[in-house]
């Protein structure tokens, strides 16, 4: 539908978008799953990670100017703001430069994944020498989060069918579990009979959750993106563990900016399709059959 174009306020960006990613999030806030916490206005324009340039800047505003390539978030929900459109207003603190190296569609490809990834590093404290199992390796987030933690020295063990071994230790792997063979945990444990220092879980419910935890070391540190984690249970286990939080900040956006133009990331886009296909899209993504991050090319 067309809508008439949204003027920045203070402290706000307008920008012309060339790219939209799109996240899970996207479809669940469709769904309504998101209802109960997070207020909506409509028509509500869905999507969160986008790039393209800036158009015009509210009062306030100093980081940007007219013309500069940003990528960053868009989702505003109250405002019924998002990224699937061509133009969109961003809180200037949620938007970033974009990387000079790579298209729109990489860079829109980046922001929540990124993020998530990086958060996941940093809190989960990886650093040389610990090892680290991922389970969802091949997906936005794992892809990401396996060249952080590899960046940092760790040896990391990411879950992959056979097709996507050889590029996950492109990415950084030391090794890859196929989760399509046999148990990940007993796999796991068959090889590195001491366990892993940290697991991070992007896929597994409450059940398998707990069985994964069977791969860290007494000490450990053991944490799931969506909710999983029994943190009773695991003080029970004497591990460390947590439902994670993103924690997004266009401080973190430069880092992550930085880090594919210096080459240390790099970001892998499965599909580009039109605008008008995004609900197609979004069906693919609700049913579990997108293979690697879509972006919408506007």
């Amino acid at each position: 539908m067309d809508l008439p174009q949204p003027e920045p306020g203070p402290g706000e960006v307008l920008v012309r978008l060339a790219a939209a990613g799109l996240n899970p999030s996207d479809w669940k806030i469709a769904d309504g799953m998101f209802a109960d916490s997070i207020p909506t206005g409509f028509p509500l324009v869905l999507g969160t990670d986008g790039a393209g340039e800036v158009l015009a800047t509210g009062t306030g505003v100093r980081r940007f100017t007219v013309g500069d390539a940003v990528f960053g978030q868009f989702q505003r929900p109250e405002q019924g703001g998002g990224s699937y459109c061509e133009l969109a207003v961003a809180d200037e603190n949620a938007i970033a430069p974009a990387a000079r190296s790579v298209t729109y569609a990489t860079s829109a490809a980046l922001p929540t994944a990124g993020m998530a990834a990086y958060n996941l590093v940093e809190e989960t404290r990886i650093s040389e020498g610990r090892r680290v199992l991922i389970v969802g390796a091949t997906g936005g987030v794992g892809t990401l989060a396996t060249q952080l933690a590899a960046g940092r020295g760790a040896e990391v063990i990411a879950t992959a069918r056979p097709a996507k071994a050889e590029l996950m230790r492109t990415l950084g792997a030391a090794e890859t579990v196929d989760h399509t063979a046999d148990a990940v945990a007993d796999q796991v444990l068959a090889a590195y009979p001491d366990g892993v220092d940290v697991l991070i879980d992007l896929t597994s419910g409450p059940e398998e959750f707990d069985v994964m935890t069977r791969t860290v070391r007494d000490g450990g540190t053991a944490v799931s993106t969506i909710g999983s984690a029994d943190a009773d249970a695991l003080t029970e286990k004497n591990l460390r563990g947590f439902n994670f939080l993103n924690r997004p900040s266009h401080q973190l956006l430069d880092i992550l900016a930085g880090q594919v133009d210096a080459g240390r990331l790099t970001v892998l886009v499965g599909r580009e399709v039109p605008l008008e296909e995004a609900a197609d899209v979004l069906a693919a993504s609700r049913s579990g059959r997108a293979q690697g991050k879509t972006v919408l090319a506007i």
